[in-house]
């Protein structure tokens, strides 16, 4: 059996609607926080089972018989992400689990400036002293984090950033598909695997794309750190998360988010969307 936590969420959830296409849904079940917002998979068939990393008693029931746990990552900036992630390492070890998958990201390093780096590399050490097999999915910067990351370039013509560096921008519905094809293969994928995009455009490369997208200049504009952080902050964004996502553009301009792995084209069996698709 396959169980995967998270179903909810656009990623896992995502991932388990490739899983239906792949295998009986009687084979399948998910683990949520809120059962009630998984129904459209029980309508199709697939155990609908509650957990929550924060309340450890109620894990190993919802981890039993699992071959494989496709494994989501906290999302959320202000959780303790590794404490929650042990939890769910440590109740998977004892009900038993196959294999353990858990959604990492590209970045991933003790020395990080992003927060999530580092919460990942130190899950992934958990993972490695668990005593269960392991796939770490080093899933590239989700593209559609542009949204937000770019600024509002459609209405101002410029891009402001803090800082600058390459980014394997990577669909988040690419990696979800990924993720489906390699809980589904014969082959074992041991440790950490990098699932990324083709190419690793800097944000001056990306608003080059804009500006092909948009039939107009985009231009790109590199701020003062602390400037930056004021900005957002006079806007009305709380200056902890402002200064969270600081950390990912230093990340970037420090070259943890460059590399590209051609591992996704081969397991998709086609080209990963691009920049210029997100955009």
């Amino acid at each position: 059996m396959i169980i995967v936590t998270g179903a909810t969420g656009a990623l896992n959830g995502a991932t388990v609607g490739h899983l239906l296409q792949r295998v009986p849904a009687q084979e399948l079940a998910v683990v949520t926080r809120d059962v009630s917002k998984a129904e459209r998979f029980a309508e199709r068939g697939v155990e609908v089972r509650f957990g929550d990393y924060a309340a450890v008693d109620s894990l190993p029931a919802a981890f039993a018989g699992a071959d494989q746990l496709l494994l989501v990552s906290s999302n959320d900036p202000a959780a303790e992400a590794v404490s929650l992630h042990r939890n769910a390492i440590e109740a998977a070890a004892r009900a038993g689990v196959g294999r353990i998958l858990y959604t990492s990201h590209q970045g991933a390093a003790p020395g990080s400036l992003f927060k999530p780096a580092r919460d990942h590399y130190a899950t992934e050490q958990i993972l490695a002293a668990s005593g269960l097999p392991w796939t770490s999915l080093r899933n590239g910067f989700y593209a559609h984090s542009l949204t937000w990351l770019a600024g509002p370039w459609k209405e101002t013509g410029r891009i402001t950033v803090p800082a600058d560096g390459p980014v394997s921008w990577t669909a988040r519905e690419d990696a979800a598909e990924a993720a489906a094809v390699i809980l589904t293969s014969e082959s074992a994928y041991d440790g950490p695997v990098t699932l990324t995009a083709g190419a690793a455009p800097t944000f001056a490369e990306v608003a080059l794309i804009a500006s092909e997208v948009a039939g107009r200049p985009i231009t790109i504009e590199v701020l003062d750190p602390q400037q930056w952080v004021a900005r957002q902050i006079a806007s009305g964004q709380p200056e902890f998360v402002a200064r969270f996502t600081l950390g990912m553009y230093q990340a970037a301009e420090q070259g943890f988010f460059a590399g590209t792995d051609p591992l996704l084209k081969s397991l998709l069996g086609r080209e990963p969307r691009t920049v210029k698709d997100v955009l």
